[in-house]
């Protein structure tokens, strides 16, 4: 049985994307818009804001608002002022009405376990203190109060709760909305035409500054990797580079890594033969997020770097040959390290496919693919081997094309940084003497960093 909670008028803001404007052609219904105001990021990076009054409208539509700043603007923020959120409740749920025609039904046992009060919510360390064992399973809300920024919900336990509709918003479940973090471009897929203009940034602005390093930061989310110019060619300067970002992590190749082709470790990395495009520590559980290259001495010929775009190469490959990237999204294929002494390294499970999607999201999230480092395939049925050669043809061919390679070589002061979950990294034989330096990140305090470095406290607030 429902109750019906008088409306309430609000201002909320909803982050959409000008590709789900374009797809979805989102319509805003209804008399009460008084008036929309939406922010466009510019290639600086900085937001200019534009209000458009409607008066006695009956529909709008964003696409003829928003149309002369798509192509530049991938990211909107819309801010929709007085408009009227309605709620109503069931014996087990909490009905949110949206003005942009959504509906969101909360649980009962949802909200109160995710009550954010300073009795069931630590403000500090941002864990929660409530004792889920302890809800009612018969818990009912006995008394709702709307209010312009929130809601107000008194439970049959004697508790009482504040949900931000900010927050509702982003963390409905049913339906789940699309988590869109307005900081973020959508990705850039390249090919081998990203040599005219490949995202730089500069030494100075990245260690300077908190916008330098959030620049940086998100040409590495937009792009998959950034070159960094004017490092001074040394350890230590490219070390703290790499420490401002996070702690570097520690492999059996040690931490910040310092290298020359003597087979140090028991990997073609460390000689001067050809490397094909490949990512890093498939054999590991949680393959290194990031890697950083710097090449600060060179005395030879060869030795050029090759990078492709892992998430270009598995559109191509969906786009031309579907069942070869089904086949690659599910075969899982082992892999191993085990060319140092007292080393056998194996991921746990015993594999993973070398293309990854979020179940979720369905989104391609991570490449896992060195040939070279692929164990024995003796867990395949003899379809399943037909069909992975067949799919590793198909997928090595895209990774080859001309089209596909981006060749650059790397040079002292210009310290290269890549996604190593989506970027393909090669290198050309080379004769002479090459060190290297550089460091592994992990994915996780990468992703950290990039959130920090845009959102304030309160919206990382809106965010858990």
């Amino acid at each position: 049985m429902f109750r019906s909670i008088p409306r309430v008028y609000a201002n909320i803001k909803i982050s959409i994307t000008a590709n789900n404007l374009l797809s979805r052609n989102l319509i805003l219904r209804g008399n009460f818009f008084r008036s929309i105001s939406y922010s466009s990021r510019n290639n600086n990076g900085r937001y200019s804001r534009i209000r458009t009054n409607i008066i006695e409208k009956r529909e709008l539509m964003f696409n003829n608002i928003c149309k002369r700043n798509l192509t530049e603007s991938p990211d909107l923020e819309v801010e929709v002022q007085s408009k009227p959120i309605s709620v109503s409740v069931t014996p087990t749920k909490v009905i949110i009405n949206w003005p942009d025609d959504q509906t969101s039904k909360f649980h009962n046992v949802w909200l109160r376990d995710h009550c954010k009060c300073d009795k069931c919510f630590h403000k500090v360390t941002k864990q929660r203190l409530v004792d889920t064992f302890k809800i009612p399973e018969d818990l009912e809300s006995t008394s709702v109060f709307p209010e312009p920024n929130g809601i107000k919900i008194e439970w049959s336990d004697g508790h009482t709760s504040y949900f931000r509709w900010t927050w509702l918003r982003r963390h409905s479940y049913d339906p789940q909305f699309v988590d869109t973090e307005p900081f973020l471009h959508k990705k850039t897929l390249w090919n081998a035409r990203i040599k005219d203009h490949p995202p730089t940034v500069k030494y100075e602005d990245v260690m300077g500054s908190k916008e330098g390093l959030s620049n940086w930061l998100l040409n590495i989310d937009q792009y998959g990797f950034c070159f960094v110019d004017g490092v001074p060619p040394k350890v230590r300067e490219t070390e703290e580079l790499a420490k401002r970002i996070s702690f570097i992590r520690e492999t059996h190749y040690g931490g910040f890594w310092d290298f020359t082709p003597n087979l140090e470790h028991g990997d073609t990395a460390y000689t001067s033969l050809a490397l094909k495009a490949h990512t890093d520590n498939t054999y590991f559980t949680d393959p290194s997020g990031l890697q950083m290259f710097h090449l600060i001495e060179f005395n030879g010929t060869g030795g050029s770097s090759l990078l492709v775009d892992g998430f270009w190469a598995a559109r191509r490959l969906k786009m031309t040959f579907p069942e070869a990237h089904r086949t690659l999204s599910t075969i899982r294929i082992p892999a191993h390290s085990a060319g140092d002494h007292g080393i056998l390294i194996e991921p746990t499970p015993n594999a993973y496919p070398i293309l990854n999607y979020d179940p979720l999201t369905n989104e391609l999230y991570q490449i896992r693919y060195n040939n070279d480092d692929r164990s024995t395939l003796n867990h395949l049925t003899s379809n399943e081997v037909e069909a992975f050669y067949d799919a590793l043809r198909k997928w090595n061919n895209i990774l080859i094309d001309k089209e596909n390679e981006y060749w650059v070589n790397l040079e002292p002061g210009r310290v290269l940084i890549f996604n190593n979950w989506r970027i393909l990294h090669g290198r050309a034989e080379f004769t002479g003497h090459r060190r290297l330096i550089g460091a592994y990140l992990n994915w996780d305090d990468y992703r950290s960093k990039l959130k920090t470095s845009h959102l304030s406290s309160k919206e990382i607030d809106e965010m858990i």
